[in-house]
């Protein structure tokens, strides 16, 4: 039995839990996390507003950690290696996304790292926990700096979750990016598509945060409250991705697109949008997409990119018995951009 914080039920708050992982099988590896981050899903899942969770719930699906053991048929990783485990730690590996290296699209259903198969099955334990066991196919590879792995842990999530849509809609160089909000995927959003070599404008609704958007890379802040500010960027942008997680208006950042222009949806609110007026996308041939996480290939292309260029995410480091307070102030928008478990302190 090893030491994990988990929800009893949705009103519950987490508290110290024990489960059982199993030894590594033959290509398997077992990793001793070091550190978790703190995703808005895992409060989403704890506290049942996706519904469909199961419990005893054991969030967190922002791994990295040390390589402890391994199965005589694993080769890409020995023990002491660094390793990373995000959201997905199994699917069905015959249907066409996976063939395809886009797993998170697996037609039967990716295994997340926690509350199990996407379409229902047995229940997995995530990362709030002293370590885990995952399918080497299922592992990521660390090439960051060691005094940096806190500051990676948000990749595996907040970090492949924007660097996916920029990669696939091409946010490269000759390219007006828009970044709508600055939390724990807009930040990120904001470094990675900086990195790409995109002309990347900040939208908040925050005046306080344009000092921050800019120095984490944005050319530009537009205050997204201030109607002539938005209406000085109409029919500008390549592609916007909007990070923001509570439903709002669509249509105004619509409206900014530039002919065969994309706005993507990474956020996932508990209700829905409004519906977009269909205007907006009929007369500049605009498309309203969505994105999901990226597969185990991109995931590690997207690690590797980001220690190529040395991006981590801005991290407050927590203690876990510190979860729930970092719930309510994550609720306030009250971090800077992600919370970190320090997962000795469990």
């Amino acid at each position: 039995m090893i030491k994990a914080y988990a929800a009893l039920s949705p009103t519950s708050p987490l508290a110290p839990f024990e489960i059982e992982r199993r030894p590594p099988g033959p290509e398997e590896v077992q990793i001793e996390i070091l550190y978790c981050g703190v995703c808005h899903s895992d409060l989403h899942t704890a506290r049942n507003e996706w519904k469909g969770t199961i419990y005893p719930s054991v969030p967190g699906h922002e791994i990295v950690g040390r390589v402890v053991a391994v199965g005589d048929k694993v080769q890409g990783f020995k023990p002491g290696d660094l390793a990373g485990v995000g959201c997905m730690v199994d699917s069905c590996g015959h249907c066409h996304p996976c063939h395809e290296g886009e797993e998170q699209y697996c037609e039967q259903g990716f295994t997340g790292t926690y509350n199990g198969p996407v379409f229902g099955g047995e229940n997995t334990f995530g990362g709030y926990s002293q370590s885990i066991v995952v399918k080497e196919s299922f592992v990521l590879n660390i090439s960051h700096d060691e005094k940096d792995l806190a500051s990676v842990a948000p990749l595996l999530c907040a970090g492949i979750t924007t660097y996916s849509p920029l990669r696939h809609w091409g946010a490269g160089p000759g390219k007006k990016v828009g970044i709508v909000g600055l939390g724990g995927l807009g930040h990120m959003g904001v470094k990675i598509a900086h990195a790409m070599g995109a002309h990347v404008v900040l939208f908040t609704t925050s005046p306080g945060k344009a000092e921050d958007g800019l120095r984490l890379g944005a050319d530009e802040v537009c205050i997204s409250t201030d109607a002539k500010q938005m209406a000085s960027y109409a029919n500008q942008f390549d592609f916007i991705l909007n990070t923001v997680a509570a439903p709002h208006n669509l249509d105004a950042y619509l409206q900014l697109l530039r002919l065969d222009g994309t706005m993507t949806l990474v956020g996932a609110p508990a209700e829905p949008h409004p519906s977009p007026a269909v205007f907006n996308l009929i007369f500049k041939r605009r498309q309203l997409a969505g994105s999901l996480i990226g597969g185990i290939r991109e995931t590690q292309e997207m690690l590797d990119f980001c220690a190529l260029h040395s991006i981590v995410s801005d991290i407050e480091l927590i203690n876990m018995d510190y979860i729930n307070t970092a719930y309510e102030r994550m609720l306030k928008s009250d971090v800077k951009y992600r919370f970190v478990i320090d997962m000795s302190s469990i």
